[in-house]
């Protein structure tokens, strides 16, 4: 908590202090407080559900090894990074913070991951180094959890938006893979990245 938040605090506690004080001996008109018992329902902090825990498989430290794919016939662009992903928030979102190089320059991504049981939806924001606005991320999963695919709609070099289609498979506890696929000018799909994940022991 910041200094500024303390102040607010503060001040709040002195007001209500200062109303208590006030008040006529054995006559109040305040309400008895609010308590987690007496909420509705609809009032009470949501709790991690099996989808949250279908999230926390990425939970730790991984090496990674990204492929960026271009036209057919060239090589991919390999280049190394490592991802840490931490829980916020009682379980309910996952924070993953991904620092490496592609294609030689510094990279750095930044993503939070969740799931709306209202909406039966995985959803999530996601940074990079490489676009100046974020990709809102919508989606679900196989009957495991262990395979992901979100799709977002992200920008293109000519000025326009295409749909970014992602999908993270864990074939074990300690290995997963990210592909990132768009459309192709024949309308298929083109993998442009796939990222192979060790988890750091």
């Amino acid at each position: 908590m910041n200094t500024a938040h303390s102040a607010l605090c503060l001040a709040l506690l002195a007001g209500v202090a200062g109303m208590a004080a006030a008040a006529p001996e054995g006559k109040s008109d305040a309400k008895p407080a609010a308590t987690a018992a007496s909420a509705p329902p609809e009032m009470m902090a949501p709790k991690p559900g099996p989808h949250h825990q279908h999230l926390a498989m990425d939970l730790g430290t991984w090496d990674a090894t990204m492929e960026a794919f271009g036209p057919p016939g060239t090589p991919p662009a390999v280049s190394k990074a490592v991802e840490v992903n931490t829980l916020s928030g009682n379980g309910l979102w996952m924070i993953s913070d991904y620092k490496g190089t592609f294609m030689g320059q510094p990279f750095q991504g930044h993503g939070v991951n969740g799931y709306d049981p209202v909406k039966n939806r995985y959803n999530g924001v996601w940074t990079d180094s490489l676009i100046t606005s974020p990709l809102i991320l919508d989606g679900t999963c196989d009957g495991t959890g262990k395979v992901r695919t979100l799709t977002a709609q992200g920008p293109t070099p000519d000025g326009g938006t295409t749909t970014f289609t992602m999908v993270t498979d864990h074939p074990t506890a300690d290995t997963r893979t990210f592909t990132l696929s768009v459309p192709g000018p024949d309308g298929k799909p083109f993998t442009m990245m796939k990222i192979s994940y060790k988890r750091r022991t």
